[in-house]
C-alpha cells in the first residue's frame, strides 16, 4: 500500500523511529528485528535525502527535518488508520487483547473496583499495570508505549485525557501522636513535625506542593519514598506525618494505629486523570476499554 508514493508501512516505521529516537526500541515496538528496522531507516534516509536520526554520543537525535516530520506523522497516520478500520469492530468476548496501563500505586488502588467490574464480565481482555517512571523525560514515548496513563495532573503528561474523579488530601498520623488535639493537627504541628514524602518524580509541582508553596512552607522529608504504600507502616509508632490522597486511607484497617485527619492548610483537590495517545483515538478496542473505564463509579 502506498500513500502519495510512500509505502505506508515505511511511514509507520518512520514514526516509530522518530518517537523512540532509537533503532532497537523502534524495532521492538513494531515487532521488527534490528536489521529490518535499520534497513527501513536506510530506505527512509534515501527517500527523504536526510539522515533523520543522527548519533550524538550513545544516543540518537532528530535532525531538523525529523523534528518537522514527527508532528505531521502523528496527526496524519491516525486518520489513515481510522479510514482502514472503518468496518472494523471490537468484541471483547471473542478477541483476546492485553492493555497496558501505566499508573502510580495510588491510581492502582482506586482502579481496583473498575478492574473487578471488568473481570466480572468474563471478557478476553487482560490488563497489565506498570509503574509510573520517576522522571518526565519520556512522556511522549510513555503515552505511545502504553494504552493509558493514569495519574494526577502536574506530572508533565500531555495528550488526550479525561478526568476520572476528584479526591482531596488528608494527613496520616499515628493516633498516639501527642500533637493531635481533638483528632486534628494545627498548622504549627504540621510545620514542625517530621514528614514522610512521596516523590512523584521531576516535573511541575503537585497540587499540595503548590498550596504549601503559596503558604511559604516547604516540607523537609525525613523519609522520601517512591511509593505511597509503605507510608502507613513507616509512620506507625513515630511522630512523623504524611500528606496523601484520602482514598489511600481505604487500605487502613479499623484497628490501625494510623488515622487520617483533615489537612490544616484547607481543602486541596487532587484530580485523577486518564491519558492516552491520540493515535489510539480510533482503535475500536481502545475505545471500548476507554469508555468502560470512564463510565465506572470511582466514588468512595
Amino acid at each position: 500500500m502506498s500513500v502519495a508514493g510512500n509505502d505506508l508501512n515505511l511511514l509507520v516505521a518512520l514514526r516509530a523511529l522518530l518517537e523512540e529516537a532509537n533503532v532497537t526500541k523502534a524495532g521492538e515496538r513494531l515487532d521488527m528485528s534490528q536489521s529490518a528496522m535499520s534497513s527501513a531507516l536506510a530506505r527512509l534516509r534515501t527517500q527523504f535525502e536526510d539522515e533523520l536520526l543522527v548519533r550524538v554520543g550513545r544516543e540518537y537525535e532528530l535532525t531538523p527535518l525529523g523534528h518537522l516530520l514527527l508532528p505531521q506523522l502523528q496527526r496524519t497516520l491516525p486518520l489513515v488508520d481510522k479510514a482502514l478500520r472503518v468496518d472494523e469492530s471490537f468484541d471483547p468476548y471473542a478477541r483476546p487483547r492485553t492493555f497496558k496501563i501505566q499508573a502510580s500505586d495510588y491510581s492502582s488502588i482506586v482502579l481496583h473496583r473498575a478492574l473487578a467490574e471488568l473481570f466480572a464480565l468474563k471478557t478476553k481482555i487482560k490488563i497489565e499495570i506498570v509503574p509510573l517512571p520517576q522522571n518526565n523525560y519520556d512522556r511522549v514515548r510513555d503515552l505511545w508505549n502504553n494504552d493509558f496513563i493514569m495519574g494526577v495532573p502536574g506530572l508533565g503528561i500531555t495528550g488526550q485525557s479525561k478526568e476520572l474523579f476528584t479526591d482531596q488530601y488528608v494527613v496520616l498520623v499515628d493516633r498516639s501522636n501527642p500533637r493531635l488535639k481533638k483528632g486534628k493537627l494545627d498548622w504549627d504541628a504540621f510545620t514542625e513535625l517530621p514528614h514522610v514524602v512521596y516523590d512523584f518524580g521531576r516535573g511541575p509541582l503537585t497540587p499540595v506542593n503548590r498550596k504549601l508553596f503559596e503558604l511559604g512552607f516547604q516540607r523537609k522529608a525525613h523519609v522520601a519514598l517512591s511509593s505511597m504504600l509503605p507510608i502507613p507502616p513507616i509512620i506507625a509508632g513515630t511522630d512523623m506525618i504524611a500528606v496523601v490522597p484520602s482514598r489511600l486511607t481505604l487500605r487502613l484497617a479499623e484497628d490501625s494505629p494510623i488515622i487520617a485527619v483533615p489537612a490544616p492548610f484547607g481543602k486541596v483537590e487532587v484530580h485523577q486523570v486518564l491519558w492516552w495517545h491520540e493515535s489510539h483515538n480510533y482503535d475500536p478496542g481502545h475505545v471500548w476499554l476507554r469508555e468502560f473505564l470512564l463510565a465506572q463509579d470511582y466514588s468512595l
